[in-house]
This record gives structure tokens, sequence and C-alpha cells, in this order.
């Protein structure tokens, strides 16, 4: 696998491209203001971005969307219920202080089963509300590669917390659900790849995320 990310101020928010290493083929997930950096990248290493894929729609991970499409002229992705966050974008990020270009309307909202697929390489999405009403995972794998998928799960998992739930549409209960119920059904050993800060592994966040402990423990009770 090809993987590259970048993440600049004032979010931090990580973007990343994923590509196959035989046909070249990519998708770039969640450009946001570091967008020119993984085009660059995607340019540098000649690989043909077939989707732009949104984990949700959040201002941090949508600000580079409009930029993405003028260069790469390829379909976006989100999820239906995440529509009202990404028509609003320009207002959020007016909220913030920040100039946000409107991005371009969604070409296809996710629904069904059926994966996408880059190359060798194929993408299970899998809906996550909580952070938001539209939050996916994409669960990425290599076609005839036993190892467990890697997840693109946006703002719903980080290393050691969870996405926020005091945004329009956020629900901490919902979230947790979608973290234990879904999420900690793949592999102990699945990377995950958030939105923002380092790298994990669900076997990790099982064993040591507070607010998923806390979330269990009064579960059992």
């Amino acid at each position: 696998m090809i993987l590259e990310s970048a993440a600049v101020g004032p979010f931090f928010k990580n973007g990343y491209v994923v590509g196959c290493e035989n046909t070249r083929k990519a998708v770039f997930i969640d450009p946001g203001d570091e967008v020119e950096q993984l085009l660059g990248f995607i340019r540098a290493e000649k690989l043909d971005v077939t989707h732009i894929l949104l984990t949700h729609a959040h201002v941090d991970h949508v600000s580079g969307v409009a930029e993405a499409k003028r260069s790469l002229g390829v379909p976006i992705y989100l999820h239906m219920d995440d529509l009202f966050l990404y028509q609003n974008a320009v207002r959020t990020g007016m909220m913030f202080g920040l100039t946000v270009e409107e991005p371009p309307p969604v070409d296809v909202f996710y629904e069904g089963e059926e994966p996408i697929a880059f190359g060798d390489y194929r993408v299970r999405v899998v809906h996550t509300p909580g952070h938001c009403p539209g939050g996916v995972c994409l669960a990425i794998s290599k076609q005839g590669d036993p190892s467990p998928p890697r997840l693109f799960v946006g703002d719903t998992l980080f290393a050691g917390s969870i996405g926020r739930t005091d945004l329009p549409g956020g629900d901490y209960e919902t979230l947790l659900r979608a973290i234990t119920g879904t999420l900690f059904t793949f592999p102990d050993e699945s990377i995950v790849y958030s939105g923002h800060g380092p790298e994990t592994t669900i076997g990790r966040e099982k064993q040591t995320n507070p607010f998923v402990l806390e979330y269990l423990n009064s579960k059992s009770v």
C-alpha cells in the first residue's frame, strides 16, 4: 500500500492519500487545508486518483475538497446524513474566522454494502455516527491479502480519546455505541488512522482508551 498523510494549521487535521502499489490507482481521503501538499505527493508519485472519500463533513475535513475536485476531476463521496454540514462549510468557516471555498456538489452518497475499488484494494464503508450523523469508517483491504483492514475513522476515534459530541448532530451515547459495537468488531491488529493525531490500533484502544473503558464499565454495573 502507498500511504501518505499531511496536516497543517489551524486544525492540524490529517488528510490521506492511499494508493495501490501495482496499478497506481488511489483515493484521496478528507482533503482539507493540507490539500496542496497531498496533491503534490499525488503528482510526484504519478498516482491516478479515482475517488475523493469523505469520512464526514466538518469544515476541517472538507475545506480542500473544491481544490481537490478541480485538480483531479473525480467523484466526491459522502454519507447523506452529513449533507447539512457539507452545505454549511462556508458559514462554519466564517465562524472560525476562515475563508473556505464552497465545496462542489456531492457526486455519490454512500449506500449499501458494495465496496469501492481502486486497483487491487477495496474500501468497505461502515457507518459510525455520533461525532456527527454521517460519520463513516473507511476499512481498506487488499484483495487476496489476509492482513486485517486499515481503518480510516475520521474523528470517531483517536489514540487515547474520542471525537467531540457537542457540535450539531453529535451524540455521546451514539458515538460510544459506534466505537464499541462497530469499530471494535475489527481485529485488534487493525491500524486506526484518525482525523487528528497519531495512528493507533483497535486492540490498544480497547485496552487503554479511558472514554471507552468508562463507558464499558458503566454498562457492566
